[in-house]
């Protein structure tokens, strides 16, 4: 049995989705249901067990043994999120709970960083996972700082010698997007918003900017599609001899104009953007440029090609006409 923490999420649903398709031999899932989408999912993708976060350490002291590995998805993934006390406890310290039971039960985990660990980028988006290089990133939200602390721990932990789990991988995923993230709401991928937008007014409406670097609509980002990550974690999953800490990008970075006029011509509409400031609130923790290094996770064996942005979009666009 695969435990996925976050199961009933974004990234989280669509691995379930993938396992259950694979006839693993069973799926345990870890989340809260806290939005009808939600629970829907856990109907229509039924686990063999599910379990709230408060009783995990109860399930895993009972069928802890049937576990074959762990996904570890679940945090609060709000950048916008000021609460550090709650983030310590839910991305901080579950993750390190879970390294734990991991290394003494000799469990693979793959757990989820964030590629907003590289801050504004302007320190790189080397994944290279040494404490030198994780202590040059500079994070520029709570989110970010929380899963930046998280990737530390495990590297000082790794670095003394203290158990590990068999096989380990943090995944820096970059700016995903696909089905089953309605429930995020403001924190959905700029796809489904913009789609949302030009189906109901015809219009798109993006940031202008404010750095004489970029033009309006010319911020740059690595768009992945979410079933580019599952296929990752899988490929790890069959692969257990590769550990270490991995970026999750395509490795090309792409505008938001660019993904404006992919939704638009996945709609059959004519482009029509507007340009709107961006808030006062965001504009000094805005990147304006993310794009994964890919290297590493090339040189251990990953072979795949990544989904372009035109081809992502019409099939998320085409997956979303499907649901309405």
């Amino acid at each position: 049995m695969y435990l996925v923490t976050g199961g009933a999420g974004f990234i989280g649903l669509n691995l379930v989705i993938a396992l259950q398709a694979r006839k693993a031999q069973g799926v345990a899932v870890c989340d809260r249901l806290d939005h009808p989408d939600k629970t829907a999912a856990m109907v229509h993708h039924a686990p063999q067990a599910f379990v709230e976060p408060e009783r995990l350490e109860e399930f895993l002291q009972r069928r802890g043994g049937e576990i074959e590995a762990v996904f570890h998805l679940g945090a609060i993934s709000s950048t916008t999120a000021t609460d550090w006390q709650a983030l310590q406890r839910n991305n901080i310290d579950a993750t390190m709970a879970l390294w734990r039971w991991c290394a003494a039960s000799q469990v693979p985990l793959i757990y989820a960083s964030s590629a907003a660990t590289y801050g504004d980028g302007s320190r790189g988006f080397d994944d290279a996972g040494d404490l030198a290089s994780l202590q040059r990133l500079a994070p520029l939200n709570l989110y970010a700082r929380s899963k930046h602390e998280t990737d530390m721990a495990i590297r000082r932990l790794l670095d003394a010698g203290a158990p590990a789990p068999p096989q380990w991988a943090g995944l820096k995923f970059f700016n995903v997007y696909g089905p089953h993230e309605r429930h995020k709401g403001e924190q959905r991928s700029i796809v489904h918003k913009l789609h949302g937008e030009i189906a109901a007014t015809g219009r798109a409406r993006l940031f202008r900017s404010h750095h004489p670097d970029y033009a309006d609509g010319g911020q740059l980002r690595d768009f992945i599609w979410v079933g580019d990550c599952i296929d990752v974690m899988l490929w790890l999953l069959d692969n257990r001899s590769v550990s270490g800490l991995f970026n999750v990008g395509t490795g090309q970075a792409r505008s938001f104009l660019d993904v404006a006029t992919a939704v638009f011509a996945a709609l059959g509409r004519a482009p029509d953007i507007e340009f709107v400031d961006m808030p006062l609130s965001l504009r000094d923790k805005y990147q304006y440029y993310t794009q994964a290094e890919m290297a590493r996770l090339r040189g251990a064996g990953y072979r795949r090609q990544f989904t372009a942005v035109e081809t992502g979009v019409q099939g998320y666009v085409n997956y979303l006409a499907a649901q309405s």
